[in-house]
């Protein structure tokens, strides 16, 4: 096991596998490929040799010894860095299709509310005026109210004058009256 600082704050343990040669490597990729396994079958078991063939045969086993062969392990972890590959790259697919669609969806989103503004700002222009054109009546009501009022004053003095006259007649007239009883 291996350890490898990537940031102060980040840290990644990695457990590689033993180093391979490049011969081994490469002759393991067409058999790979072939759908065979990269291992050669296994030998059949050695018969009892007999105690003549001892001697001989211990000489001619060393020198015909196949070369070391890749433990199980060694296949396993590649089998599973390969499932990580392929998970890794759907992932990014997915990542990739999800973050076309939210650009889909904020491209919507803002000829959305970009239309919705100009909406907004056709409504405020038009709101606009008829305020403008209610203010301009209320202010001519206020006016007519206004020179009611200056008339209706004047009304008053009027009423004020109609009442005095009135009490001149009244009292003329029973001044008349009065002058016509005497005889």
């Amino acid at each position: 096991m291996t350890c490898r600082y990537t940031s102060p704050t980040e840290r990644q343990d990695t457990f590689l596998p033993p180093v391979q040669p490049e011969k081994e490597m490469e002759a393991m990729e067409p058999a790979t490929a072939a759908g065979e396994s990269p291992d050669p079958p296994p030998s059949p078991p050695p018969k009892e040799p007999s105690p003549a063939d001892t001697s001989s045969s211990s000489a001619s086993a060393r020198a015909t010894q196949a070369p070391a062969l890749e433990p199980p392990a060694v296949r396993e972890v590649a089998a599973a860095m390969e499932a990580v590959e392929r998970d890794a790259a759907a992932i990014a697919e997915s990542y990739a299709s999800l973050f076309a669609s939210l650009r889909v969806a904020l491209s919507n989103v803002t000829s959305t509310s970009a239309e919705n503004i100009e909406c907004l700002g056709d409504v405020v222009g038009r709101l606009q005026e008829s305020a403008l054109e209610a203010s301009s009546k209320g202010n001519k009501y206020i006016n007519s109210c206004l020179r009611l009022n200056e008339e209706m004053r004047g009304l008053e003095s009027l009423a004020m004058q109609l009442k005095i006259l009135r009490k001149n007649v009244d009292s003329l007239d029973l001044a008349v009256n009065q002058l016509l009883r005497l005889p």
